[in-house]
């Protein structure tokens, strides 16, 4: 509803200034009052909206449902009661013998050869030589041949000697020639003479081959 207010002269005096101004306000108690007295409806509250979540139910799972064993009978099988039939010559059925496999061939593996057998010999008894300058055996210098002497011959012979088991001379050979034939000569024939003491094999008295030099010196 729309209030008007009447318009007055306005008085420039200080009363009428504050009478004016007392109006006012009585004006705007009387304007608030009406408002107060008026029937006002309030504005309906706003609705307050509700969230309904719909939880669905897991599904039931199927029941598994066993078969019931059935109940066994025990059936009774009726026995035909049937004549044997004649039975028929059987012919013998040829068979033949399996071949004979042959065995690889094995390689005959020779035996082993006899170790060889090894005579223990003992050992054999040291030998000495025969000797020739023993001074019991009182042997003569050769004879300086008086050809040679004269013609100055001098030389030196090596004689190979058999010396038998009593201690003689039985085989003489020159090994070693002086150069004069003359010297040589008499070398063979002083040896022979000679006595010599055998070769011993431990004990025993054997014969043997001895070296007997001979030196033929006119200054000696």
């Amino acid at each position: 509803m729309a209030i008007t207010q009447p318009t007055y002269p306005i008085d420039t005096t200080p009363q009428r200034a504050g009478l004016m101004f007392a109006l006012v306000i009585a004006l705007h108690i009387g304007v608030v009052a009406v408002l107060l007295s008026l029937d006002v409806l309030p504005l309906p509250a706003p609705l307050a909206t509700l969230m309904v979540r719909v939880i669905q139910a897991p599904p039931k799972q199927a029941e598994i449902t066993q078969p019931h064993p059935k109940p066994v009978t025990n059936k009774r099988v009726a026995q035909s009661h049937h004549e044997p039939a004649p039975e028929r010559p059987l012919l013998a059925a040829e068979t033949q013998a399996p071949a004979a496999v042959e065995a690889p061939a094995t390689k005959e593996i020779p035996p082993p050869l006899p170790l060889p057998v090894v005579a223990i010999v003992p050992p054999a008894a040291t030998a000495s030589e025969p000797r020739f300058d023993a001074a019991y055996l009182d042997n003569p210098a050769p004879v300086y041949p008086p050809m040679s002497r004269r013609m100055g011959e001098e030389g030196r012979v090596i004689l190979r000697v058999f010396v038998e088991a009593n201690g003689r001379a039985s085989q003489i050979q020159i090994r070693t020639a002086s150069g004069s034939p003359r010297l040589d000569q008499a070398a063979l024939e002083a040896v022979s003479r000679w006595k010599f003491f055998p070769a011993q094999r431990g004990a025993e008295a054997v014969g043997a081959w001895v070296l007997v030099p001979i030196v033929f010196n006119l200054r000696g």
